[in-house]
C-alpha cells in the first residue's frame, strides 16, 4: 500500500473522454480489474487517503445515465461518523432479533429481492449462502453465529470507509440502473488502485436511521451501502469467491 503522499505522484487525472481515448489501453489490465473484483468481507483498518477517494469518485462519475441525469448522491462515512452509524444500526439489528415484531419498523425503500424465489435464482442464492457459511464453519442451525456474521455488514466488515448511495425519490426506476453503473465504475476503479469493495443492500432496511445520520433528506431513497478499503488477505472469509454461469446459460445469439 502506498503512503498518503504517494498518491500525489499519480499521473494527472484525465476526465475529458475525447482526450482520454487517445491514450493506449491495456485490455488485460482492464479485464484484470473487472475479474478480480469480488465482495470482500474483511478489511484492514488502514485509512484510504482523501485524495484517492476523490479520484475514484470522479472517475466513477463518468458512468452513463439517461439524458445525463447523473442521479446518484454519495455520502462518505469515516471516523466517528462511521462508527456512530455502525453502533446505531447494530443496536437495531440486535433489537429485531430479540423482538422480531420490530422488523415492521425497518422496511427497505424498494424491493431489492423478489417476493417469491424461483429456480435458478433460489438455487444460486442458497449456493452462495451455504458456501460462505461453510467456509466459516457456521452450521445450518447456528443462529447465533449467523446473526453475528450478518451483523458484520453493519460494521462495513471493518473497512475504514463506508459509502451510502442515494437517489431522489422523484426519479424513475431507470435511475437505479444508472446508479448501478456508477457503482460498478467505482468498484472497478478501486480495484485498479489495489482497493477492494463490498456493495451492501443489507443496509437498506435501516434507511430510517441512516438518512438522518448522513444528512440526507426525506426525499432521498437509499440505494445501498458499500464498504471500501484494503482487503485483509489473511482472513479466511476472503477466500470465498462466487462462481459465474457459463455463457451458454445466459447468452442467446440472434442472427
Amino acid at each position: 500500500m502506498m503512503a498518503d503522499s504517494a498518491w500525489t505522484t499519480l499521473p494527472p487525472l484525465e476526465l475529458d473522454p475525447l482526450r482520454a481515448e487517445r491514450r493506449a489501453l491495456d485490455p488485460t489490465q482492464v479485464e484484470a480489474a473487472i475479474v478480480s473484483r469480488r465482495s470482500v468481507r474483511a478489511f484492514r483498518p488502514d485509512p484510504v487517503p482523501r485524495a484517492l477517494l476523490q479520484r475514484l469518485l470522479a472517475v466513477a462519475a463518468r458512468a452513463p445515465s439517461g439524458t445525463n441525469t447523473q442521479p446518484w448522491k454519495v455520502y462518505v462515512l469515516q471516523g466517528r461518523a462511521r462508527d456512530a452509524l455502525c453502533e446505531q444500526v447494530c443496536a437495531a439489528h440486535d433489537a429485531i432479533r430479540a423482538n422480531p415484531a420490530l422488523a415492521a419498523e425497518y422496511q427497505e425503500p424498494y424491493d431489492y429481492y423478489p417476493s417469491r424465489w424461483v429456480s435458478p435464482y433460489l438455487d444460486r442464492r442458497r449456493e452462495n449462502g451455504w458456501g460462505l457459511y461453510g467456509l466459516l464453519g457456521i452450521g445450518k442451525g447456528d443462529k447465533d453465529r449467523m446473526h453475528a456474521q450478518h451483523q458484520r455488514n453493519f460494521r462495513f466488515f471493518d473497512a475504514p470507509v463506508g459509502l451510502m448511495v442515494t437517489i431522489d425519490r422523484v426519479m424513475g426506476r431507470g435511475s437505479l440502473v444508472d446508479t448501478g453503473m456508477f457503482l460498478q465504475n467505482l468498484m472497478i476503479v478501486a480495484r485498479a488502485h489495489g482497493l477492494h469493495t463490498c456493495p451492501q443492500a443489507a443496509w437498506n432496511h435501516y434507511a430510517r436511521i441512516i438518512l438522518p445520520h448522513i444528512g440526507a433528506s426525506d426525499d432521498e431513497l437509499l440505494v445501498c451501502g458499500m464498504a471500501l478499503g484494503w482487503a485483509d488477505e489473511d482472513a479466511p472469509v476472503n477466500r470465498f469467491v462466487t462462481p459465474r454461469e457459463p455463457l451458454e446459460r445466459f447468452v442467446r445469439w440472434v442472427e
